[in-house]
């Protein structure tokens, strides 16, 4: 066992790879400095990224208590920190991703008259769904931090229905509620608006009434679910919904209290034209015109949906309540679709 290894990375939403990764390290040797990528550089790659401070205290909540006296954090301000000059260092972990950065860094350290560091290369780690746990696949909301997809098998090729235990936990609060008139929705949605500005989207808005309060507003969701309906009755103004501000329309039948394949979908097909990525933004907007209900919509769109996406829907009476797409929402919503009931037919 060498004395002293160095690990680098983003380390965000720390999971099994990065786990395998440190436990690695640890093997190889006695002592680990995990260099981590500062705030600054991190933001630059993805604004859903957590801070420095939130990355650190997850890997140390899942290591070992035994281990972790074993592990120092430093703050990694460029492409490869100390390691092109470290003096102590003998081991560098890495993936395949990384090897070249640890052969560049090899060559450095040659010229900086250094031995080279032993790299010791960890295979990745592979999810339920055969793609390999990354920190860009969680934020992309595939799967979760065990490469565990959010969505079971049967979701969007069978139709699940409520029933009286997933009733029950529905009652339970989802979201923040903002509270306003009903009879002037557009002071509790600019109240919204303002809360949610400057997250990384998409702005997805459930209910006929939330959708045209945004509209009225002049800031069309990104994807808009509507059924002509609230309060399970049918709302004269939603024909006032405009269709148009919309880059493309999708239609499908969901009766209600239930999920279709159709309406399943619907909501899969706008979170992909949407395409949401690291780097850029492609703002097509859907709107989803459903025959039946849309209420029970979230529990699609949060699992299926990346991190840092905003879903709005109406409370009646009550005001608009918000729910950003985390891993929290995603393990709710799966928890309660798999507690459904599947329709045989």
């Amino acid at each position: 066992m060498k004395p002293l290894g160095l690990v680098g990375g983003t380390f965000d939403r720390f999971h099994k790879g990065h786990q395998k990764l440190l436990e690695m390290g640890l093997e190889e040797c006695q002592n680990l400095e995990v260099w981590m990528t500062s705030d600054i550089l991190a933001r630059k790659k993805d604004r859903r990224i957590e801070s420095w401070a939130d990355r650190k205290k997850l890997i140390m909540s899942s290591i070992n208590p035994a281990l972790q006296d074993r592990i120092s954090f430093h703050a990694l301000e460029d492409a490869f920190g100390s390691a092109p000059t470290h003096e102590v260092a003998e081991v560098i972990i890495c993936t395949r991703e990384t090897i070249s950065n640890c052969e560049e860094i090899n060559s450095l350290r040659v010229n900086n008259k250094l031995k080279p560091l032993h790299i010791v290369m960890v295979d990745p780690v592979l999810g339920s769904n055969g793609r390999v746990v990354s920190s860009t696949n969680i934020r992309r909301g595939i799967t979760d931090r065990n490469g565990k997809s959010w969505l079971n098998e049967r979701v969007g090729k069978s139709r699940i229905s409520l029933n009286s235990t997933v009733e029950a936990m529905l009652k339970s609060p989802f979201g923040t509620l903002v509270e306003g008139n009903e009879n002037e929705p557009k002071i509790a949605m600019m109240n919204v608006l303002d809360r949610i500005s400057g997250e990384p989207g998409p702005i997805i808005a459930v209910g006929d009434v939330t959708v045209k309060t945004m509209q009225d507003l002049n800031r069309p969701a990104d994807i808009a679910i509507i059924d002509g309906m609230t309060k399970r009755e049918k709302w004269e103004q939603a024909s006032e919904i405009d269709e148009d501000q919309y880059d493309y329309v999708s239609r499908c039948k969901n009766p209600a209290g239930s999920i279709t394949p159709e309406l399943y979908q619907c909501c899969s097909q706008a979170l992909l034209k949407f395409g949401y990525n690291e780097n850029e933004q492609n703002t097509a907007s859907t709107i989803i015109i459903v025959e039946g209900e849309e209420d029970l919509a979230p529990l699609i769109l949060h699992p299926l949906a990346p991190i840092g996406s905003v879903i709005l829907y109406g409370q009646p009476g009550r005001g608009v309540v918000i729910r950003f797409t985390d891993l929290d929402s995603k393990s709710r919503c799966r928890d309660l679709l798999d507690s459904m009931d599947v329709d045989q037919n």
